[in-house]
């Protein structure tokens, strides 16, 4: 069977994300699964493979079914040149809005390839939000650009660590808007790509706990209504399809039941609900993955981390994990593949 080809993206380039894609190309169990393509500037990779200690050569391409002739090489696809000239001569570990439009440009142009059938999905290394900001591009995040780009109405996410996978209904708004972002129409959103996803990865009857939104899942309604008029309800209607969803759970019990092989899923209600259990069980091998686009898109689930940003320590597991995660859901299939 042949490999499918990944986007990978650089990242903001003064972060650590030139980094952790210089060690997961040259990774022989990335290697294993995909071809990768990196999509940023090659001089930044450059750079970064240097301060790695990595021992692979950049080759620029134009174009993904172009393959690197040379072993030891990586293909790599720039799609602004003259920003690229300029990202590398930026100071590493400093917010810049050049910088910031840099990481966009390497997104859009990895989507526009996924969604043309050149690569067979993306990997996204951090990108910084307040420099995307700054350079005009003003998204709460990488799932909210990728559904626009998309045309995507209902987007999600699920990160994943080990055997715990979490799939938030709510993600980047501030806590007080979550209660009413929490409807019977968008559970059935969420609940319905969950049970899409987790068969996706070979799970053929998977168990999905819903987490509730209030303490102890609103104690019959002593601490909210939600959990008993509305989460219950969307609950009994995913089982009423013949999936195993139960809850709501308490959502201070219903991660750690998971962590332990309990259930396959947990979905959460709002991002730090989801984030913090992941972050707990596996800081720097969490993988976040996008439900809902027409493409399949893993990414890091860590920041730029300006403050190492060019010492060459950043940990690559997070890179690593999210790239054989995507080559997983891409499968071996002929659109962007060797």
């Amino acid at each position: 069977m042949s490999l499918p080809v990944l986007a990978l993206t650089m990242g903001d380039p003064v972060g650590i994300g030139p980094e952790v894609v210089a060690r997961a190309v040259a990774a022989p169990e990335v290697r294993a699964v995909c071809r990768p393509l990196v999509v940023g500037s090659a001089a930044v990779l450059d750079r970064a493979l240097r301060l790695c200690g990595v021992d692979l050569r950049t080759v620029p391409v134009s174009h993904p079914a172009e393959r690197p002739s040379q072993t030891g090489a990586v293909g790599v696809m720039d799609p602004d040149e003259a920003l690229g000239a300029t990202v590398e001569r930026l100071p590493l570990g400093e917010v810049s809005p050049i910088a910031g439009r840099a990481a966009v440009a390497y997104v859009l142009r990895a989507i526009d390839l996924a969604m043309c059938g050149q690569v067979a999905g993306i990997v996204t290394a951090p990108l910084n939000k307040e420099a995307m900001n700054s350079a005009g591009f003003h998204y709460a995040g990488h799932t909210e650009l990728l559904a626009e780009r998309t045309g995507s109405r209902e987007a999600a996410m699920m990160l994943v660590t080990g055997n715990l996978r979490v799939i938030h209904v709510t993600t980047h708004v501030a806590l007080e808007r979550v209660p009413g972002l929490v409807t019977a129409a968008r559970l059935a959103t969420v609940f319905g790509l969950a049970q899409e996803t987790l068969c996706r990865l070979g799970l053929q009857r998977p168990r999905i706990a819903v987490a509730g939104l209030n303490p102890h899942a609103g104690e019959q309604g002593l601490f909210g209504r939600q959990d008993r008029e509305v989460i219950a309800p969307a609950v009994e209607q995913a089982r009423a399809q013949g999936w195993e969803f139960s809850g709501p759970w308490p959502p201070d019990t219903i991660f750690a039941r998971a962590s332990r092989g309990q259930f396959d899923g947990v979905v959460a209600m709002y991002h730090d609900q989801g984030h913090i259990a992941i972050k707990m069980v596996g800081f720097d091998e969490g993988v976040n993955v996008s439900l809902g686009l027409p493409l399949v898109r893993t990414s890091v689930d860590h920041g730029t981390a300006f403050d190492i940003a060019g010492k060459g320590i950043a940990r690559p597991i997070s890179m690593i994990q999210a790239t054989v995660l995507a080559a997983q859901l891409a499968g071996a299939r002929a659109p962007g593949s060797d």
